[in-house]
């Protein structure tokens, strides 16, 4: 069984507990970013971080990351979209448009969709050769591995809903003149494709989950619980990123009580 097919799509948060679980986090995240950023601490630098989205469309991937960086200054962070490449990034290795964004010891980047675009869209819809996408994998581990030696702590998503979810999402979009933008003819092209889909993504995890870099599998079927579990998994994965720089991990009660 994969991990798509694994992940358990049940279960809720009420929003009593939503509310508490995210103030906890979103303090506790402030203070690891702003300990890694050298706005606490000893004020050396720690790793960069780097966010990697992806997942089903319509899972909330945008949410997550507004609840990621709300409390962050916006000095202190850059979030990326990356759609299909441009005619002069096309004359370049795929890796190469990417590069500039990844961040610096104590910089931060977000990444809504990524290189994994190779193995995923440009695989299904033939925008990639056979030989290109499934030199990628191997390419990918390795480019990750790389930034993360040289002290990139690098946090990688996949948000999964339902296809019934989506398509209540997809049609809320549509008849919602504010929303509207959010839902292209592509959207709609794409559920009918989400078996091949699914098996590239389990392919994905089976070939790119390694020790630097491991995916994390959120339910997006209730947005209440997902950006709570992205926050509590970010936590996490920087706490763990920051031990592996060597660099002290904070504890929680040097905040002290909340005003």
């Amino acid at each position: 069984m994969g991990r798509l097919d694994a992940l358990d799509l049940t279960p809720r948060l009420d929003r009593r507990q939503y509310d508490q679980r995210l103030a906890a986090a979103q303090r506790r995240w402030l203070q690891l970013r702003l300990h890694v950023g050298g706005q606490m601490g000893s004020g050396e630098l720690g790793p960069g971080l780097l966010f990697v989205f992806e997942g089903s469309d319509a899972a909330g991937k945008g949410g997550a990351i507004k609840r990621l960086v709300e409390h962050l200054d916006p000095r202190h962070y850059r979030v990326s979209s990356f759609a299909k490449p441009t005619a002069d990034e096309k004359r370049h290795p795929f890796l190469w448009r990417f590069s500039p964004y990844v961040p610096g010891l104590g910089g931060m980047s977000v990444f809504d969709r990524s290189w994994y675009g190779r193995v995923l869209v440009e695989r299904i819809e033939g925008f990639a050769t056979h030989d290109q996408w499934s030199r990628a994998y191997q390419e990918i581990v390795n480019f990750e591995r790389a930034n993360a030696l040289e002290g990139v702590t690098i946090v990688k998503f996949w948000l999964q809903i339902s296809s019934e979810e989506q398509l209540k999402r997809f049609e809320d979009r549509q008849n919602d003149p504010l929303r509207r933008w959010k839902i292209t003819d592509e959207d709609w092209r794409n559920r009918e494709k989400a078996a091949e889909y699914t098996v590239a993504a389990e392919e994905m995890f089976e070939r790119t989950d390694h020790d630097l870099a491991p995916w994390d599998v959120i339910s997006g079927e209730q947005k209440r619980l997902a950006r709570v579990e992205v926050l509590e998994t970010t936590i996490h994965r920087v706490e763990q990123g920051m031990a592996r720089w060597g660099m002290p991990v904070p504890a929680a009660d040097e905040l002290g009580p909340r005003d």
